[in-house]
């Protein structure tokens, strides 16, 4: 009897272990209908979990369409079940707004709930030519806070522009230019409030990431369709920071970059010298601003070669 006894305070422990929360989620209201979470500033590490994007629930009338599916299986989850027990509605749809591994792993919990998720047809030859950005996740979590996660593809694919349609309101996603940060790159719009979803072409209180992959053309381009749009909420993918001119932060600080290392280009200035020559102090306010800052001009500075 006391070995059984033993055995049960065992299993309720591991029980009690297993069932507590991987995700310390503290969801804002953003909009009528609309609730988000607000990643951490900085890269993935093991205290974060992976969750440094920004993720979404947007209240349809009947059922909901989250946003960002997050890191993992596990996040997906726990967001999934909040989202559902505040409002008491399930999920319709799940939208996500570039192949990036702390937005993309999430999508396998609603795929094996078959829940249709939808992206850009761009992603997934995102997928295939960027395998390395798969094996970070694996590689900082352990395989409790990595169980269920895998790299699924979206099945719902779009080009320029998918509506998803609710008995209160529909969501239209949207792509704004050919390539910004990423060619997947999309926007999520809700028009009856003025609220839009930027992802990864919108950077605040932290310093965008120009990459290989990055335009400069069209990612001012997809901006300069942003501020058009006269939106009353902008969120970007990272950063808490909302409001309508919360895109003028990235729009500046490409303008910047892009005038300056343009400039030591076009002056034949040897790479190994470029940052003397590019000042990005202005936005050295935020996080993580100068190591990104020499990555992002080095970056373009490459790219130039090729135009």
């Amino acid at each position: 009897m006391r070995k059984l006894i033993i055995a049960l305070v065992v299993f309720l422990a591991g029980a009690s272990l297993w069932a507590k929360p991987l995700y310390d989620l503290k969801p804002v209201k953003v909009a009528d209908g609309i609730t988000c979470s607000i990643g951490d500033l900085n890269p993935p590490t093991k205290a974060n979990k992976g969750n440094v994007n920004n993720s979404c629930w947007i209240d349809l009338g009947k059922s909901l369409v989250i946003v960002d599916p997050g890191p993992t299986y596990g996040f997906a989850k726990e967001f999934a079940e909040l989202a559902t027990k505040q409002t008491g509605k399930p999920v319709k749809a799940v939208v996500v707004t570039n192949y990036h591994d702390d937005r993309l792993y999430g999508a396998s919990y609603y795929a094996a709930r078959h829940i249709p998720v939808i992206a850009h047809k761009n992603i997934v030859e995102d997928i295939k030519k960027n395998p390395g950005k798969f094996k970070r996740m694996p590689h900082l979590l352990s395989k409790e806070e990595f169980a269920g996660t895998k790299l699924v593809t979206p099945d719902t694919l779009f080009d320029k522009k998918y509506v998803i349609k609710g008995s209160k309101r529909s969501v239209e996603l949207l792509k704004l230019s050919p390539v910004s940060e990423e060619h997947s790159d999309i926007v999520v719009w809700v028009p009856d409030v003025k609220f839009l979803f930027a992802g990864n072409i919108v950077f605040n209180d932290r310093a965008l990431n120009y990459t290989k992959n990055s335009n400069m053309k069209g990612w001012i381009e997809a901006l300069h369709k942003i501020a058009a749009m006269k939106p009353k909420i902008v969120l970007g993918g990272h950063g808490g920071t909302m409001g309508p001119d919360a895109y003028k932060t990235t729009l500046e600080y490409l303008q910047s970059l892009q005038k300056q290392v343009k400039a030591a280009y076009d002056n034949d200035v040897d790479m190994s010298e470029l940052m003397k020559h590019v000042d990005l102090s202005k936005f050295k306010h935020l996080k993580h601003a100068e190591q990104l800052g020499r990555h992002n001009a080095n970056d373009y500075y490459e790219q130039l070669d090729w135009e």
